[in-house]
């Protein structure tokens, strides 16, 4: 049976936001296996969770029923988003990743944050 919502709803892997929050984490899991062991076990697993933890809290609360259950985890991802800058900083200062790849990563974070506030603020 068609579903007429489906023509207006999108899902949340179809949201610019959601796909911004995986293209990072993929390539700070991508990055990762190229990095010293020190700095996997250390910093490494640390910026694969919080970067994972984007998208992932985004899905939950996408998955929610009220608004303030849903921008509760809404809140989460952007910690979890603002966690990974964190994470990102020191791999930049401990030259464990290269300026070219903090570049990238930068242009990523750049788009993320501004749509990730506003996708918070459309659930008010």
């Amino acid at each position: 049976m068609f579903d007429v919502g489906e023509i207006f709803v999108k899902k949340i892997y179809e949201m610019d936001v959601y796909i911004l929050s995986e293209r990072l984490s993929d390539m700070i899991w991508s990055a990762f296996d190229s990095w010293p062991v020190k700095a996997q076990n250390t910093v490494g697993y640390q910026v694969i969770r919080s970067s994972d933890s984007i998208a992932a809290n985004l899905a939950e609360g996408y998955g929610r029923h009220s608004q303030a259950d849903k921008r509760r985890f809404y809140y989460y991802a952007r910690g979890s988003f603002e966690e990974t800058k964190a994470w990102l900083r020191k791999t930049g200062r401990r030259e464990v990743v290269s300026k070219e790849d903090i570049a990238e990563y930068k242009k990523i974070i750049d788009e993320l944050g501004p749509k990730l506030n506003n996708f918070i603020k459309s659930t008010k």
